[in-house]
């Protein structure tokens, strides 16, 4: 998955001056010079390979989620006789997003009775397709639910889960396209309109750089995917016009986020035209309001809520009372305060897809996301003394379990690193032998010594310099695995400009890590940064590989 548009495109080039060069081709060949100077001051050695035994049975995110608590409870029943719920974060965090916390904690104040009995609510706060995948893998099964939007839902019913919608909307919301206003004119100028048939067209002739969120994760990136399917071949979503059509449309998607959060600090670059985001979100933030567009498509994001399970009538009860409890006119304007209810008059042309399409359409969108063009990535681990014990145990665990949402047309290599250098595996092609050798290179993984990070990660540059040399179609991606502390060996500041010009996104993951340290790594080319704690280390990383791999 690009973060930014490569520029190693200088490969094979020799000419004997300036003269007649761009600026961006000088900048590439000094770039390539620092990077062999730099390379060259490296203690680099070669280790052996070491076959592993493999696992191929196949590996959902899923399969690795961490224990529920991991997801902090925002309101706390406070009877005995109570409900939770599964909430999307937009309305149940704090300030703007905390709406549905609010009327939680109001119904929980009410001393409401159902049949003599006080009755309350729990609320959990999770990401809607996080909380698909622990409800849909039996894990965690709430008493309700209440998404973003409905598709998460279907996807729920797809599987044979008993649920019940209790109430179609909560509080009003709109996915949309949020467009840089000089380049909303320019397309509104050329094709008339904005929505997404032209946004698509406008993309797939390279004349917007435009990002949307992870689908797997995210309702708006869900949305996204299944609409513009939808506007290739409304009457079959996976069929061959749709796929060829978002084929030739994600070939010049310069950037997928794996949260909205990452998307917004990709946007602040001024990277991107445009992207993806939910309006209540944009009507909260004063900077977008002044410079972009909202153009809404899809679904409407009007925060259903569902039973789930075979319930007891009593907490059946208890559900239907807090929906009807949320729905009157004091919180529904507490809620339009808080950015909800707002665009009222949109209307979804997508009509109602079956859930089991939707997980069709993920797995479409794994499969193609790349277009024609396979990753090679370098994982680059810190084996130094700091990272002994419970660090590279995880460490390894996280990547010996990632490594199966690697797909099998990328090439992978890996790299360690303590006070020297080692290369574990070259970069190639990852079918089962290279797996293998993976495998066994992650084991063989010892620690001890100092933290030469940029060390690592300048040698990871050079590997994938090398790999774009045979391969130029490929897409760079780096994966530092680390506590973030170095000690030794180059600096960021040595190595800052070689990685911007470069343009190699840069995933960090910390253990027990200085994680500021690690951002400043990710920052550099608007990647992502990953707190990795013990127990939901495997589902981050699983997610992430997910989404960029």
């Amino acid at each position: 998955m690009t973060i930014a548009v490569f520029g190693l495109i200088y490969y094979g080039i020799s000419l004997t001056s300036n003269w007649s060069k761009t600026a961006s081709q000088i900048d590439v060949e000094n770039a390539a010079k620092k990077l062999e100077d730099i390379y060259s001051d490296v203690d680099v050695t070669m280790a052996e390979p070491v076959k592993g035994q493999i696992d191929l049975d196949s590996s959902e995110v899923g399969d690795s989620l961490p224990d529920i608590s991991k997801f902090p409870v925002s309101v706390e029943n406070t009877t005995k006789d109570y409900i939770e719920i599964f909430s999307s974060t937009e309305k149940s965090g704090s300030g703007n997003d905390g709406w549905l916390n609010e009327v939680a904690e109001a119904f929980n104040d009410a001393g409401i009775e159902r049949d003599g009995r006080e009755v309350s609510v729990k609320i959990r706060s999770i990401a809607s397709g996080t909380a698909t995948d622990y409800i849909r893998s039996g894990k965690y099964v709430p008493d309700a639910f209440s998404p973003s939007n409905e598709l998460w839902g279907q996807m729920v019913a797809a599987d044979g889960i008993p649920i019940q919608e209790v109430a179609k909307r909560l509080a009003g919301n709109v996915a949309g396209i949020v467009t840089n206003k000089a380049k909303y004119d320019e397309l509104v100028g050329k094709y008339g309109s904005l929505n997404v048939r032209t946004i698509t067209d406008a993309i797939a002739a390279n004349e917007l750089s435009m990002g949307y969120t992870d689908p797997f994760a995210s309702s708006t990136g869900l949305n996204f995917l299944v609409t513009t399917l939808q506007t290739f071949d409304s009457s079959d979503l996976l069929g061959e016009k749709a796929v060829q059509g978002f084929e030739t449309f994600q070939t010049n998607v310069p950037f997928l986020a794996s949260t909205t959060l990452q998307m917004r600090d990709a946007a602040k670059t001024g990277m991107l035209d445009a992207f993806v985001l939910e309006y209540q979100s944009y009507v909260n933030a004063p900077d977008l309001k002044s410079g972009y567009v909202f153009t809404p498509f899809g679904v409407r994001h009007d925060s259903p809520l569902y039973a789930l399970g075979n319930l007891s009538a009593e907490k059946l009860d208890i559900i239907e009372a807090f929906a009807q409890f949320a729905l009157q006119d004091h919180y529904q304007q507490l809620a339009a305060e808080k950015g909800f209810n707002g665009m009222e008059d949109y209307r979804s042309e997508l009509g109602k897809v079956d859930g089991s399409l939707l997980s069709s359409a993920q797995k479409l969108w794994k499969e193609k996301k790349n277009g024609s063009k396979p990753i090679a990535a370098v994982f680059v681990a810190d084996v130094s003394g700091s990272m002994d014990g419970e660090p590279l145990n995880r460490l390894k665990e996280s990547l010996l379990q990632g490594q199966k949402f690697l797909g099998r047309s990328n090439s992978i290599g890996i790299v360690s690193y303590s006070s020297k250098v080692t290369i574990q595996l070259p970069i190639g092609v990852y079918d089962t032998n290279q797996q293998s050798m993976f495998v066994g290179a992650v084991n063989s993984l010892q620690a001890g010594g100092g933290t030469a990070t940029f060390d690592g990660i300048a040698v990871a540059m050079k590997m994938l310099e090398e790999e774009m040399k045979l391969h130029p179609e490929v897409k760079p991606l780096i994966f530092v695995l680390s506590d973030g502390e170095t000690n030794e060996g180059h600096s960021l500041k040595d190595i800052r400009g070689l990685i911007e010009s470069m343009e190699i996104p840069i995933y960090t993951i910390g253990y027990n890590a200085n994680i500021e340290a690690l951002q400043s790594i990710s920052s550099i080319n608007e990647a992502a940064s990953i707190n990795a704690d013990t127990d939901d280390v495997a589902y981050k990383i699983g997610n992430l590989l997910n989404v960029q791999m």
